[in-house]
C-alpha cells in the first residue's frame, strides 16, 4: 500500500448498498453537498460495510478516483465512521493510499480457464464431506507435495482481518510487502500453520483427485467451482485508492486489533 499524491476534491460521487440506511444517509449526505456522478467526480465516498466497498474498489479500480467509506453495514474495517458533518474537512486531510490487488486464474475441470481479482483474499475450499487434497507451490518450487485441509486463503494485507484472520491467520500492516498462505482446518500436514510470503511470488495450487474431491476457488465476491488449478500473482496493472481519516488510519486500526481482548 502506497501513499498517493492528493487529488482535488471538490467533486463527490456518493454511493451506497442497497439497504434502507445506506441510502437514506447517500440523500442527506447529497442534500447537503451536492452529488456528482462517478465519471464526474474526482472521490467518490462509499457508505454500506466492507462487502459494499469491495464492490467499489473493484467498479473503480485504475480510475484513479480516491474512495473515502463511511460505515452504514453489517462490518466496517474498511469503512470510516459516518458523520455528516465536517464532510469536506475530514477528505481535504484524509491519508490516501493504493492498493493492489491479487489475480487469481482457474483452470476447471473442464478445461476453460477464467479469471477474477481480488483486494481481500483468493480462497479455496471443499465442496463435499470429502476433505481437499492440494499441492501448493511457489515460484516454481513445490512447497507442499499434499495439503490435506477444507482448504486454503492467499490474503492481501487489507483482507488479513477477514477470513485470514477467522482461520487463524498473521495480521498483516498495510505497508508490508507480504501475502498470508493460511490452511483452513488443516489435517495433514496436521501442524502446518500456514506462511508469509512475498507479495511479488507467484502461487500454484493443484487439486489433487479433482473429481473424488471437488473444489471451488473464490477471489472476494466471484467464485467458481469444479476447479483443477489455481494460479495467484499481485495484479500490478491495477489500482485503487483508498481513504481513511487521520485520527484512525489502518495503522491504528491494525494495532487495535492485534491488542483487543
Amino acid at each position: 500500500m502506497i501513499e498517493k499524491s492528493r487529488p482535488r476534491i471538490d467533486k463527490i460521487a456518493f454511493v451506497a448498498s442497497q439497504s434502507e440506511e445506506a441510502e437514506a444517509a447517500r440523500q442527506r449526505l447529497a442534500d447537503t453537498y451536492g452529488s456528482f456522478t462517478p465519471e464526474e467526480a474526482n472521490v467518490i465516498v462509499a457508505l454500506g460495510g466492507d462487502g459494499f466497498m469491495l464492490q467499489t474498489l473493484h467498479k473503480y479500480v485504475n480510475s484513479n478516483k480516491p474512495i473515502y467509506g463511511m460505515h452504514r453495514g453489517t462490518v466496517g474495517f474498511l469503512m470510516n465512521e459516518f458523520r455528516v458533518e465536517g464532510l469536506l474537512s475530514r477528505l481535504e486531510v484524509a491519508e490516501i493510499s493504493s492498493m493492489r490487488p491479487l489475480i487469481m486464474e482457474v483452470t476447471g475441470l473442464d478445461g476453460q480457464k477464467s479469471e477474477a481479482r481480488a483486494f481481500n483474499e483468493v480462497s479455496l475450499w471443499r465442496q463435499t464431506y470429502q476433505a481437499a487434497k492440494l499441492k501448493i507451490s511457489i515460484d516454481g518450487v513445490i512447497r507442499l507435495p499434499e495439503l490435506a485441509c477444507d482448504g486454503v486463503i492467499v490474503s492481501t494485507p487489507a483482507g488479513s482481518t477477514a477470513y485470514n484472520l477467522s482461520a487463524h491467520g498473521p495480521i498483516i500492516p498495510l505497508g508490508a510487502p507480504l501475502v498470508a498462505l493460511t490452511p483452513i482446518s488443516p489435517f495433514r500436514p496436521r501442524r502446518w500453520r500456514g506462511a508469509l510470503v512475498p507479495d511479488r511470488a507467484l502461487f500454484r495450487i493443484e487439486v489433487l483427485e479433482p473429481e473424488k474431491r471437488p473444489v471451488s476457488a473464490a477471489a472476494d465476491h466471484s467464485e467458481i467451482r469444479d476447479v483443477q488449478e489455481v494460479v495467484v500473482r499481485q495484479d500490478r496493472r491495477a489500482e485503487s485508492l483508498i481513504m481513511f481519516d487521520l485520527d484512525h488510519n489502518w495503522e491504528e486500526r491494525i494495532l487495535d486489533e492485534q491488542f483487543h481482548y
